[in-house]
């Protein structure tokens, strides 16, 4: 997954401010305790952190 196609998931599941919020002070459990910001900057892959979002936040099968 590319960083285009990530944001663009984050963006039309939480809206785009909420989105760069959550993404930047949200900690996620799944991310090993980083937040979305902290795990893409570690080289964590962006479909990892998708996966990670959609488990967090229980989003729907259509958007995973």
């Amino acid at each position: 997954m590319r960083l285009t196609v990530f944001w663009r998931n984050m963006h039309d599941q939480f809206g785009e401010a909420y989105a760069e919020s959550l993404a930047k002070d949200y900690v996620l459990e799944g991310l090993g305790s980083r937040t979305v910001d902290q795990a893409l900057a570690d080289g964590v892959a962006a479909k990892e952190v998708w996966r990670a979002v959609c488990d967090a936040f229980d989003l729907p099968a259509a958007a995973r």
